[in-house]
């Protein structure tokens, strides 16, 4: 593997470490402080430097049979795990099953794999126009949105449409620009703003779920002009973490590197785990021991496993409805 392409797989398998432990840490933050701040501050990168590799990956977007390659690699996952969720959420959790069972309202982490769909044929009209007036246009149409009620969390249209700037921005960016991020200099600058974004939190309080991009802004009280301006901010400061997190990824080979070929896979399945986390004793204790640790130690591990190659083994047929590996293991018996 060269060096290029390991600097991806390990922003890849730090961020998607990130969602695990942002995901583990979530029903604690109301109770903890040092939790809510570390929280805030890891949802305002670590779900757009995702998107933005995601759209730096998509330049094959107008080649023949792409948009039919997305579809079976993101959407055929999206109903099958919707299902699953539906069952666990109805048999296990009680929940209403006409609710629980709608496909247009994805089930928590599946609303990734909608908007991916759809950013990638947004590619499509928007490539055609000047890349200024795409990207002018895309954060338009991201500030716009929130003055909607219906722009919501159904269908992931919400955060479809506020994300995608970060998604046209990746798509834009070529490996010499990731290359001058992780220069001495921009590395410095970066680990500053990180730094700086970090520390400020601790200060400057807000409602977390503006992070999230899954709401109108009328859900955060009175609408006004001033609410397009909020978010224009956290665009801003999206950017500049996003951008000093990548300048902080080492570029060689790296102990984490193969496993972050399998991303895919922990974002799909961490779900099962975070979800019987939450319904058990152990969350509550961790709760009040304030055991950042632990809980940073259990996300590494939950990670690492669903990272494995033995995961990929046996959650192949699901997820991407193949079984190279185990072909490859019946082939060498």
């Amino acid at each position: 593997m060269n060096e290029r392409n390991s600097y991806f797989d390990n922003a890849k398998f730090i961020l998607i470490l990130l969602v695990v432990f942002g995901h583990f840490i979530r029903s604690m933050i109301e109770d903890n402080y040092i939790m809510m701040n570390i929280y805030k501050f890891i949802y305002t990168f670590h779900m757009p430097a995702f998107i933005l590799i995601s759209g730096f990956f998509a330049k094959g977007f107008n080649k023949q049979g792409y948009v039919k390659k997305i579809a079976k690699k993101l959407i055929l996952p999206y109903f099958i795990f919707h299902g699953i969720y539906t069952v666990y959420y109805v048999l296990i959790k009680g929940d209403n099953l006409l609710h629980s069972i709608d496909p247009l309202n994805p089930h928590w982490s599946l609303w990734f794999l909608i908007s991916l769909f759809f950013w990638n044929v947004m590619l499509i009209p928007f490539s055609k126009l000047n890349k200024l007036v795409a990207l002018g246009l895309s954060f338009f149409i991201g500030i716009a949105a929130g003055y909607f009620d219906f722009i919501s969390n159904y269908l992931s249209l919400s955060r479809t449409l506020v994300f995608f700037p970060i998604f046209l921005i990746g798509f834009y960016l070529k490996k010499e620009h990731f290359a001058m991020m992780t220069k001495l200099p921009a590395r410095s600058l970066g680990a500053s703003a990180l730094l700086l974004t970090f520390v400020t939190y601790f200060y400057l309080p807000f409602e977390y779920e503006w992070l999230f991009g899954s709401m109108p802004y009328s859900a955060f009280g009175e609408t006004d002009i001033f609410s397009g301006l909020v978010r224009l901010g956290f665009y801003f400061l999206t950017l500049i973490t996003t951008f000093g997190f990548f300048s902080l990824i080492p570029k060689k080979r790296q102990f984490f590197t193969e496993w972050g070929t399998r991303t895919f896979y922990v974002y799909l399945l961490h779900g099962f785990i975070i979800q019987s986390f939450r319904d058990s004793e152990l969350e509550s204790w961790l709760t009040e021991i304030e055991s950042i640790t632990v809980v940073a130690i259990v996300s590494i591990v939950v990670t690492f496993l669903l990272s494995s190659r033995f995961v990929k083994t046996i959650a192949q047929p699901i997820i991407e409805l193949r079984a190279t590996m185990l072909k490859k293991i019946v082939k060498g018996l």
